[in-house]
């Protein structure tokens, strides 16, 4: 096992409890839910292409650089698929202005060294992503919102994959030594404690779990 790997189980349980948290696909749901449930996706998408763009020309590995590029330009994609879908449900996505950071993404933008933010913004918070994005499929696919189930599962889920598995590749890559291990490990602890939090308390608001990542 490498150090991905380690980290992956180690994390395991966190990673698990916020997902789970997000397992109820019950409940009514209109087209105004659906359109609250795709402006979360929107400002994530949104934030995370922002954070990782932000990364690239102060990340020094070239191959860490462009994974962080892709990850920017994906999540761009994801942004305006999700807005294509909202404008088919009657948003206006031209009067849309994102929100402020929040803690987690006001975190995620401190970190410095190489480990902390491949660990931190490709293997932890493309986990999480991942993991709620299947609990949001479950529920449009229970309340009958086909298209927005094809647009995840045919391009936004498996491209949240791949920036999960390159963010492992570059873990077991450049975090080898003792500091570079350490730093991963607390970067990822903590994205899971904020992204819990954040989670909640949004899950508060909306009135409902299922609801998407980044």
């Amino acid at each position: 096992m490498g150090f991905a790997d380690d980290l992956a189980a180690r994390s395991k349980d966190r990673l698990t409890a916020i997902i789970e948290a997000g397992q109820n696909a019950g409940g009514g749901a209109g087209d105004a839910d659906a359109k609250a449930l795709l402006q979360v996706a929107l400002v994530n998408e949104i934030s995370v292409s922002e954070l990782a763009a932000s990364w690239v020309a102060s990340t020094p590995e070239v191959d860490v650089k462009l994974a962080f590029a892709r990850q920017a330009g994906d999540e761009a994609g994801h942004f305006q698929l999700v807005a294509e879908r909202l404008r088919a449900l009657g948003f206006d996505v031209d009067g849309f202005v994102p929100p402020a950071a929040n803690p987690l993404f006001q975190y995620l933008a401190t970190l410095t060294s190489t480990a902390e933010r491949v660990a931190a913004g490709l293997f932890a918070l493309e986990s999480i992503a991942y993991g709620v994005n299947e609990n949001f499929i479950a529920y449009c696919r229970a309340h009958g919102d086909d298209e927005t189930v094809r647009l995840y599962e045919s391009i936004i889920q498996p491209e949240e994959r791949e920036h999960q598995q390159i963010g492992r590749a570059l873990l077991d890559k450049y975090a080898t030594s003792a500091d570079a291990q350490a730093r991963a490990s607390a970067a990822v602890d903590r994205v899971l404690e904020i992204a819990s939090a954040t989670r909640a308390a949004a899950a508060g608001r909306l009135g409902v779990t299922c609801f998407p990542g980044c």
